[in-house]
């Protein structure tokens, strides 16, 4: 008879990749949004909240362009400047666009429910942390700074400066992966609130979970979430968790709090043999 060896990992969960803006930190993701809207309004275009999100979860000057590449906003920047936006445009609004960002961000470091306590469950059994981020290392320096400060520290932080691209590419997680020194892949969780972190996570062989209600798929302050009623909450629910599951994403949470049951969920199917 002849047989064909498979290797299979049964060591559990090690580590745990989670975003920032809309997933642990910065209810609704407003940081980059109302940026985006203040640096289009210098250039005498208007943009939406809704535009200013499309992209999100990509490294920022990505993020960027896909702004520009919006109907609407392609039109409305040749109306003002008699010319569809070029890459000088885009070079230009992001040369203006970072430091505008790490004024603000350090304003957004405050915990979305549930974070600390999370951290606790994760960190009890004793597995790593590591983030990834759309931003870049000098908007981390700020924001990691400012979270630090309201009790979150995780084990490892890459962004898209120290790698050669950001998501949806892998290297930001190959690189936690050495930083924190956790292998293979499939023992690491990617937790975002956006396809890009879902797409990256896949793309590094990690499993993946997405955020639904406290990140940029429905945009809401807290406070404004807290109006909701419950239907209207079930509905957006139903609608980000499809889009998240049809993008490959293995569970959906409504929010960080959430978290705690799903990693030990998947631990069991690591520990059972099974990949991503």
């Amino acid at each position: 008879m002849t047989f064909r060896y498979h290797r299979s990992y049964i060591g559990g969960v090690q580590a745990v990749i989670l975003d920032w803006a809309g997933t642990t930190v910065d209810f609704g993701s407003f940081a980059p949004t109302a940026v985006f809207v203040r640096l289009f309004e210098r250039y005498g275009v208007a943009i939406t909240p809704a535009h200013a999100r499309s992209g999100m979860g990509l490294m920022k000057k990505d993020h960027l362009r896909a702004i520009l590449q919006l109907p609407e906003v392609r039109a409305a920047w040749e109306a003002v400047h008699g010319a569809p936006a070029s890459d000088v445009d885009a070079d230009r609004l992001y040369t203006d666009f970072e430091p505008l960002q790490v004024d603000v961000v350090a304003d957004y470091a405050r915990p979305i429910p549930g974070l600390l306590e999370t951290v606790a469950f994760i960190r009890s059994r004793g597995w790593k942390i590591g983030t990834t981020t759309g931003y870049t290392r000098p908007m981390m320096e700020v924001l990691g700074q400012a979270a630090r400060a309201y009790g979150y520290a995780p084990d490892a932080i890459v962004t898209p400066s120290d790698v050669p691209a950001g998501r949806p590419y892998p290297w930001m997680c190959y690189k936690l992966a050495i930083d924190l020194q956790v292998y293979p892949m499939a023992a690491m969780v990617k937790v975002g609130d956006t396809l890009p972190d879902i797409e990256e996570g896949l793309n590094a062989g990690m499993w993946t979970v997405g955020v639904a209600l406290t990140g940029n798929m429905v945009g809401l302050s807290e406070a404004e979430f807290a109006q909701l009623g419950a239907e209207e909450v079930a509905a957006l629910r139903r609608e980000v968790s499809a889009r998240f599951l049809a993008a490959g994403a293995h569970d959906v949470i409504d929010g960080i709090a959430d978290l705690p049951p799903v990693l030990e969920r998947l631990d069991a199917r690591v520990r059972n043999g099974e990949k991503p």
